[in-house]
């Protein structure tokens, strides 16, 4: 048997190979699995992310609370406004500019820990949804694992079947061929090897060169000089 021959005859068992590989790649089996698999994954960082929040939440309910003590403070001068008024004539307009300006605070205050209450509540929300979500995916990634575990090892078997008849074949193609044709299919370049019609490669189009025209008549394996599959002529 042409070494082209053996070629053409392990592409056949190895593309019956690559169609199990695809299939076992873009089964539903894996795509629930991966799916669970990198929530879980990303999950510890969404988690960070929450407790980042919080602890800016946390400075600023301390600052908010330091204003409030402030104003506490500043209110106290106004317990006894009466009698400042009265007794050692103390001026009102004074009194009114700093009450209006503690109105002031106040209100901003007040708008603050609105903003802060309506923040706490949403990181509070997000993180019992998260929490939810997390024991839901527990359990999804434990049971789409055993599943796909599952559907794995059976493709795997009917893999190694196609492996050890590859193996056989491999036997009567010449080393240094062989290596070439594992390398471009590492390279995902599929079919590799292709037949030449009108002296050109009919999967990119490019015509032989001289060269190759005469090496593909001897019976050696030739390459494709554009797209780098082997060449056969029926």
């Amino acid at each position: 048997m042409s070494q082209i021959d053996q070629l053409l005859k392990y592409q056949q068992e190895d593309e019956k190979l690559i169609k199990l590989e695809q299939e076992a790649a873009s089964s539903e089996e894996r795509k629930a699995y991966v799916q669970a698999k990198n929530f879980m994954t990303k999950a510890p960082e969404k988690l960070d992310q929450i407790d980042a929040k919080a602890a800016e939440l946390e400075r600023m309910a301390g600052r908010l609370n330091k204003a409030y003590e402030e104003l506490a403070e500043a209110l106290k001068d106004f317990d006894s406004l009466d009698e400042m008024v009265k007794d050692e004539g103390a001026d009102v307009s004074f009194y009114k500019k700093s009450a209006l300006a503690l109105q002031e605070k106040i209100r901003s205050l007040k708008n603050e820990i609105n903003s802060l209450t309506a923040n706490v509540k949403a990181v509070d929300e997000e993180y019992k949804a998260l929490k939810k979500k997390v024991i839901a995916m527990q359990r999804q990634y434990k049971e789409s694992h055993a599943v796909y575990a599952a559907y794995k090892e059976q493709k795997k078997k009917e893999m190694a079947v196609i492996e050890d008849e590859l193996k056989q074949l491999a036997k009567g193609i010449d080393p240094a061929i062989f290596a070439k044709y594992q390398t471009k299919r590492s390279e995902r370049i599929f079919p590799i090897i292709c037949e030449v019609r009108a002296d050109r490669c009919s999967k990119c189009g490019i015509e032989l060169s001289l060269a190759g025209k005469e090496a593909l008549s001897s019976g050696t394996v030739v390459e494709c000089e554009n797209c780098h599959r082997f060449l056969y002529k029926k």
